[in-house]
């Protein structure tokens, strides 16, 4: 009989398309892992594995037992979660996933209220990039993610928490005109500093730019918002900062001059997004109200200490 076992192991071969690496996730020895795929196949009567030196190929019947293998190890971890967690909100583990571009500003204000509110809750973190984590997501392997709306996928849902304006950094020595609000058109865009491809930031700050992908610009080839906010802060040229980031990327640094964009402002929305299948709502729903509150802070916050500078 074919068991979850047989289908979590080809699972995580079919992904890793390779012997050892997928035995070190399932954490079992490689003659196991093989051991197992043999017996898999013979009960399913056919090959699902192209076996080559040091590596796998699925042939096309691997290929679709991939997929169907995914969708029934996903319903089955969404069954164990409702079993586990129908009576008690946010307890158990659950896995979150968020972007490079959130996790620095909004995770150490959130954690401290989760701990508190929810002191069953066991919270796994997995910061990556928007790609891989819907990838992860759908597949199972996190259970709710953080991260820039809208989302275009037929098994996921999401919500949106808040909208995050964009504000232009550039060095403070540079001067602008009195009550001046800049404009894209006003922008001189190969001074623009953008987070290298992978990075939905980087494709935001190109839409609100009107800019196409191939526009030849400085290139550093920079994976935080940290290091593109320095090499302004540097005079180096010029970036597009989160309204959320700013406490923490800016703060006080007087080399930095940061100036709201004219009507209508650029902005990203923030949402949670989940499986359609997940029975958790109830948690991810609690989950919101926790980030909305502490958003929320943060940005009167910044606007705040922006009415005190004036």
């Amino acid at each position: 009989m074919i068991t979850l076992r047989h289908l979590r192991y080809f699972e995580a071969l079919s992904r890793h398309r390779h012997f050892r690496r997928a035995a070190e996730e399932c954490s079992v020895t490689q003659p196991a892992l093989s051991m197992q795929m043999q017996e898999f196949e013979a009960l399913l009567g056919t090959v699902l594995i192209e076996r080559r030196r040091g590596d796998v190929q699925l042939t096309e019947m691997g290929q679709e037992v991939a997929r169907r293998a995914r969708e029934i190890l996903v319903a089955a971890r969404d069954l164990m979660e409702y079993a586990r967690t129908r009576q008690e909100v946010l307890s158990g583990p659950l896995q979150l996933g968020i972007i490079p571009s959130i996790a620095p500003y909004v995770l150490p204000r959130i954690l401290p209220e989760i701990t508190e509110a929810y002191p069953t809750l066991s919270l796994n973190i997995r910061e990556t990039l928007t790609a891989q984590l819907l990838d992860e997501l759908v597949a199972g392997r996190v259970d709710v993610v953080l991260m820039s709306l809208p989302i275009d996928h037929p098994d996921i849902d999401a919500v949106p928490l808040f909208d995050d304006n964009f504000l232009l950094a550039m060095p403070a020595a540079e001067e602008l005109p009195a009550r001046h609000r800049p404009h894209p058109d006003t922008l001189d865009l190969k001074r623009l500093l953008l987070l290298e491809e992978g990075h939905c930031l980087r494709e935001q700050a190109l839409t609100f730019c009107g800019m196409p992908g191939t526009t030849q610009r400085q290139q550093f080839g920079a994976s935080s918002l940290a290091t593109i906010v320095q090499l302004v802060a540097n005079g180096y040229g010029l970036t597009l900062v989160p309204e959320i980031a700013v406490p923490v990327e800016v703060g006080q640094d007087a080399r930095i001059r940061l100036v709201r964009f004219a009507d209508p402002e650029p902005y990203r929305t923030i949402g949670l997004a989940w499986r359609r299948s997940s029975s958790r709502r109830r948690d991810f729903e609690a989950l919101a109200a926790i980030i909305r509150q502490v958003a929320g802070q943060i940005l009167m916050d910044v606007k705040q200490r922006e009415r005190e500078a004036a």
